[in-house]
């Protein structure tokens, strides 16, 4: 069990996770490449930070989400990763990140 990250602040709570929350919460924020344990972990999502709102920013950033999340299943955690892009707003892209356990259990992010 891990020190459970508050996803919005990225401070520990006090309390512990037992589920996927920090995986997810690390491998979507940390810059690929960066990470000293293992350069492999992390997302290529910061590249879109100033990219123009246009279809291929919506496909990148749902293939980024799940080249970052593949390691998850690789490593028998999670059985299925599906990412959903939207826009709630002109020049913002919204990942709703569903993530299946391997006990069954379905985690849903919003990022």
């Amino acid at each position: 069990m891990d020190a459970y990250i508050d996803h919005t602040t990225g401070d520990y709570t006090g309390q512990r996770c037992t589920d996927l929350h920090n995986a997810v919460w690390l491998r979507l924020r940390i810059r690929k490449g960066t990470y000293w344990a293992d350069p492999q972990m992390g997302s290529r999502l910061h590249e879109l930070a100033r990219a123009k709102d246009m279809p291929q920013t919506h496909t990148l950033a749902r293939q980024y989400a799940e080249q970052a999340l593949q390691p998850l299943i690789d490593d028998k955690r999670a059985t299925a990763v599906d990412v959903v892009v939207t826009s709630p707003e002109t020049g913002w892209l919204q990942l709703s990140i569903m993530v299946t356990q391997a006990g069954g259990n379905v985690l849903t992010f919003t990022h």
